[in-house]
């Protein structure tokens, strides 16, 4: 894949070392010429010392081949504009880095692909990890469903009963879903039939926000 990488910050520097480290074709677009010149001293990658927000700019980084390019600066505005640029451009994938959470819907308007403000984020996630430390990876997804990972204890009401018999005992709520359950180091993907046990860590999806005593009642 040719990725186009805008901004060569924290967000920026790991998706590089990512996409490098899976052997995509990178090329990055940073302005300021300290962080582009130790970027290009770091990996064997092209590296443009240029602002993003031109046509130009994008031409000569690939932007006719390149198969997904993503915006990580910390500015919206230039964000949009590289947004609105790869979408002239015929980009197909454009990711976008959204830093105001009010300007997400303009961004998904052009096409993109969003991830809200990352600080905002790490925030949330290090706050639910502080009030539920039985709950990991807790994802708040749009229209307030959430989705998060928790240990069952030998304490749950679950342990030894089937999917079915915990969902027709009423020990399951409506509108929760298991997902996925990791036993052993084996991922599951449960059936009805699938029995729990104390120690499964369970992935689990839930249609409205995942309450305290949501998570106590499965897990114990």
């Amino acid at each position: 894949m040719y990725i186009i990488v805008v901004g060569a910050g924290g967000i920026g520097s790991a998706l590089v070392e990512i996409a490098v480290r899976d052997r995509h074709n990178v090329v990055v677009i940073e302005r300021d010429p300290k962080k582009a010149d130790l970027l290009s001293r770091r990996y064997d990658i092209l590296v443009i010392n240029a602002d993003a927000a031109s046509q130009d700019v994008l031409e000569d980084a690939g932007a006719d081949r390149a198969d997904a390019i993503v915006a990580t600066t910390g500015d919206d505005a230039t964000n949009l504009m590289i947004v609105a640029l790869a979408q002239k451009l015929g980009i197909p994938s454009i990711v976008s880095v959204v830093n105001k959470r009010e300007h997400t819907e303009l961004f998904r308007k052009l096409g993109a692909n969003v991830m809200e403000n990352p600080d905002v984020i790490v925030a949330e996630y290090l706050y639910n990890a502080l009030q539920r430390p039985k709950v990991k990876d807790l994802v708040t997804l749009s229209g307030g469903a959430q989705v998060f990972r928790a240990v069952i204890t030998e304490r749950s009401p679950l342990v030894g009963k089937s999917l079915r018999e915990a969902g027709e005992a009423g020990l399951i709520p409506e509108g929760i879903l298991i997902a996925a359950i990791e036993r052993e180091g084996d991922v599951i993907i449960p059936s009805g039939a699938t029995v729990i046990q104390a120690g499964d860590l369970v992935t689990v999806f839930s249609k409205g926000h995942a309450s305290d005593e949501l998570v106590e009642k499965l897990t114990g």
